[in-house]
């Protein structure tokens, strides 16, 4: 149960950036015993793998910041983050290894765990490709790297407590979820009335200067 927990928790930090999750699990593979990668997920864990994890990390945490551009990343990343998350889900859960992989397509059920990874990080890049866009208007691109920025720290930390508490998966991404709304409907709200000041000002005193 746990190993599920820790997958679906890394494949929902994959939704919101591809490349923590898949950074997190190969650096806590290599350098401590939290966590031991099966067969068919041990180059995960390569020094090659983890440099170049990292180069697309950075390349991220830039791109994603820069308005106009960020959308943009969000449909290149609609192919890219879902794959994280089923990589991260099948390597988090220790559920699928070479052997598996070789016999999926017998219908032995043996995908289950990269499909559930998909899907879970599917659904956490919908909800935040759907909103930078809104939210970046909204605020006049200002909000873009800050909600950025809580993606990544969100990202991170839900990657580290999957694999340390993975029964915090339970309340985490919800939570995670719950606390972007309420974000962007203050954001919002804010920028309406800063909006609404200056028209304000300029309407006629309803008493006629008296």
């Amino acid at each position: 149960m746990l190993e599920l927990l820790t997958g679906a928790g890394l494949a929902s930090a994959a939704g919101l950036n591809a490349y923590i999750p898949l950074l997190a699990v190969g650096l806590i593979a290599r350098y401590t015993e939290l966590l031991t990668l099966g067969p068919g997920w041990q180059w995960l864990e390569h020094p090659a793998v983890l440099v170049l994890l990292g180069v697309l990390l950075a390349l991220e945490l830039v791109a994603d910041k820069i308005p106009a551009v960020d959308s943009v990343n969000d449909v290149v990343q609609t192919f890219v983050r879902p794959t994280s998350g089923g990589l991260t889900f099948g390597a988090g859960a220790a559920a699928v290894d070479t052997a598996d992989i070789a016999s999926a397509s017998t219908g032995d059920g043996s995908w289950w765990p990269v499909l559930s990874g998909v899907v879970i990080a599917l659904v956490f890049h919908g909800l935040k490709a759907l909103a930078r866009p809104v939210l970046n208007t909204v605020t006049l691109g200002t909000g873009g790297p800050v909600i950025s920025t809580i993606e990544d720290i969100c990202s991170a930390v839900m990657s580290v407590l999957a694999i340390l508490v993975p029964i915090l998966v339970l309340v985490l991404p919800p939570l995670t979820v719950a606390g972007g709304v309420l974000l962007w409907r203050r954001r919002r709200r804010r920028a309406a009335a800063v909006k609404a000041g200056p028209a304000a000002d300029t309407d006629p005193d309803p008493t006629g200067g008296v």
